[in-house]
């Protein structure tokens, strides 16, 4: 009955019971309603209580900044909400409201805000996201907040933050950053006293001298940092050599440094220690912090393991190994601090193709105590399980490997039934994305289950170049010039699939989004023979025009400049709208969805691709359909409701399709 979604809160003890009592803080269903706007839930940004002199002393959350779509598109609407009371706070209450844009936005201090939105000309980028940032205080209006910070248009983005690494004996960081490309950035970062973090005119500024300036951080352009305590993290997406002649760090690592002295001394001052170094097969995740317990997540073979480290206060806080998983399984974990500030506790949260998602409680200091060595020693205990959404018995994970042209080799999981025979005549679809450094890999898909699995067909996902399940280096193989990786490996998937009997070309389907829809785009202009049915959904395929078209240009760096000769050079030959080729007399059944509130990539690309493809397909074997969402921005969906119809419209489509190729 809330297919947009509850927002809502309950205790732990009551949460540990069978039958919680939530205390529901808002109801988008209701709102929308109120409102009349098809609102979709973007997220919020609570205001700290470390900073916040109204959360009777850091112990509870008083307001957070909401952001609401209209329709599902990237640009939000920011509005407070007050916390305490349930309620939104409106701009005649003096509270923080913007109106629709690619806003970014973030507390400061209670009463002063960092944000970064479409102010009027020039305060975009290219990309069409933040080019300044102001520094907004309370009570005041926008048009008047100082611009403390600004990029080129030429960027994708610029931002500001106050990281605050008190609880963890830090200083308060306030950084700034330029993303000059996808990948690369420079951060400027100071330290500062919490009275900085105030209004110009709180009279708790007074006497108080001038903050630190900031200082550019001595770090190469592709690499990210981050801050723990007193700690500088740095992740590497290249080669690090920060003394000519020293120690190289290998791309992929995670490593850390004193961060004043990184700060005052620059990279050649600064002592280095490893948390992570990949091998060819592994690559660091993401981490977390409990109070004394830092959480590393890295994946090996594309399998989820856990490392945990402890601040040894006796040895200037440095991060020692204590302890983790054994091996490496076929699961999507997520380690998450409950409490920071606090405690070691952790909510841990696992799932897998057929294992619904579960939430354990978890305490990092079980790991450091443990003597049996058994593994997951960290679990104090389970939480909650979703039920399952549809029934795997008798279904099979099993993670293989294919062999691309070039001879690398490129892992899938299958999932299906333990009984398949392999006669060709199994419907399998295989999903794929490939970019951006995006991993995919074992998580709970109730929708795949229940329209394919169910049904006796397999489910593919295929771990292509481009994506990030090996780090940086899997990545980068399939930039630019080098796309053809990606499709090439894609295709030894789904040939591999063939030549194992599993199916055949009238019983392969394939499906991707955004980036996969361009993969999309490719397989049926490259391979039209390999599929029986393709799923395309909220795609780029004009790859000559994409880079001025909403969010495009800022996928330069991914794909290409086609203004230059990269398109002669690589670009035309991926870009599946200039390669349709009239000679072809069959391509295989295709559906093409969009949303028409999607402002990431633009719905003319699906758009113009059908219609080309209707035009020139006139008395050929060309079957296109196309389904364009009026909500849904570049999720294609608003809500669970419309979300359901799209899955089902898409899995049918290719579930009657493929049907059709079996043989007897």
């Amino acid at each position: 009955s809330n297919p947009k979604g509850l927002w809502r809160r309950v205790t732990m003890t009551s949460y540990k019971t069978s039958d919680p009592e939530w205390e529901t803080v808002l109801d988008l269903d209701d709102l929308a309603s109120k409102e009349d706007i098809s609102w979709v839930w973007k997220g919020s940004r609570p205001l700290p209580r470390a900073r916040d002199p109204m959360s009777e002393d850091g112990t509870r959350v008083t307001r957070a900044l909401l952001s609401l779509s209209r329709g599902g598109a990237d640009a939000i609407h920011l509005r407070e909400f007050d916390l305490l009371t349930n309620e939104f706070v409106p701009s005649k209450d003096n509270g923080f409201v913007l109106p629709e844009a690619k806003t970014r936005a973030s507390y400061k201090s209670r009463d002063v805000l960092l944000v970064g939105s479409d102010f009027g000309p020039g305060t975009l980028t290219d990309s069409g996201y933040p080019r300044t940032v102001r520094e907004w205080v309370r009570g005041t209006d926008i048009k008047d907040a100082k611009v403390v910070f600004e990029g080129e248009a030429t960027d994708v983005s610029v931002s500001a933050y106050i990281d605050d690494q008190r609880h963890h004996d830090g200083p308060i960081y306030e950084v700034r950053s330029r993303s000059l490309t996808f990948y690369t950035s420079k951060y400027w970062v100071r330290t500062i006293q919490y009275e900085h973090l105030l209004a110009p005119d709180d009279p708790l500024r007074e006497g108080v001298e001038q903050p630190n300036k900031f200082e550019e951080v001595d770090v190469q352009i592709d690499a990210d940092i981050d801050f723990v305590g007193k700690w500088m993290l740095i992740s590497l997406r290249s080669d690090w050599e920060p003394t000519p002649g020293g120690k190289q760090y290998k791309k992929g690592s995670l490593i850390y440094v004193d961060a004043e002295t990184m700060l005052n001394n620059g990279s050649e001052g600064a002592e280095y220690h490893i948390l992570f170094e990949p091998t060819e097969r592994s690559a660091y995740e993401t981490y977390s912090v409990t109070k004394n317990y830092f959480i590393l997540s890295i994946i090996e073979n594309v399998k989820s393991k856990h490392l945990f480290f402890k601040f040894d206060k006796e040895d200037d806080g440095k991060l020692v190994f204590v302890g983790g998983d054994k091996e490496a399984q076929i699961r999507a974990c997520y380690a998450g601090s409950v409490d920071p500030y606090e405690s070691d506790d952790f909510w841990f949260t696992t799932s897998g193709y057929t294992q619904p998602s579960t939430l354990f409680l978890a305490d990092a200091a079980k790991v450091e105590n443990n003597d049996d060595g058994e593994g997951e020693e960290y679990i104090v205990e389970k939480l909650k399980s979703l039920p399952p959404q549809y029934d795997a018995a008798g279904l099979t994970v099993k993670q293989c490997v294919a062999t691309s042209k070039d001879g690398t080799e490129v892992p899938y999981f299958l999932v299906t039934k333990e009984d398949t025979v392999l006669d060709g005549n199994t419907p399998t679809l295989l999903y794929g994305y490939g970019g951006f450094e995006i991993s995919l890999g074992p998580k709970y898909i109730a929708t795949s289950g229940i329209a394919w699995l169910e049904r006796g067909g397999a489910y593919v996902e295929a771990n292509i170049r481009g994506g990030g399940e090996f780090g940086p280096s899997w990545h980068q193989a399939a930039l630019k010039e080098n796309r053809n990786k990606s499709y090439e490996d894609f295709i030894a998937v789904a040939e591999h699939l063939i030549s194992t009997n599993i199916c055949k070309s009238s019983t392969l389907a394939a499906r991707g989004g955004s980036n996969g829809g361009l993969l999309m785009g490719n397989m049926y202009t490259m391979r039209p023979d390999l599929f029986g049915a393709i799923h395309c959904a909220v795609p780029l395929l004009d790859m000559k025009r994409y880079h001025t078209l909403l969010a495009g240009a800022s996928w330069m760096a991914e794909y290409g400049d086609p203004d230059t000769p990269d398109w002669d050079n690589f670009l035309y030959k991926y870009s599946p709208y200039h390669q349709i080729n009239p000679d072809v007399e069959k391509y295989p059944p295709m559906l093409v969805t969009t949303s028409t509130r999607d402002d990431r990539v633009h719905p003319a690309h699906a758009r113009k691709m059908v219609k080309k493809l209707w035009d020139m397909g006139k008395g050929k074997d060309w079957p296109v359909y196309y389904y364009e969402n009026i909500e849904g921005g570049h999720g294609g969906a608003a809500d669970s409701k419309q979300s359901a119809f799209m899955t089902a419209l898409a899995y049918d489509f290719m579930w009657d399709t493929l049907c059709k190729g079996k043989t007897d």
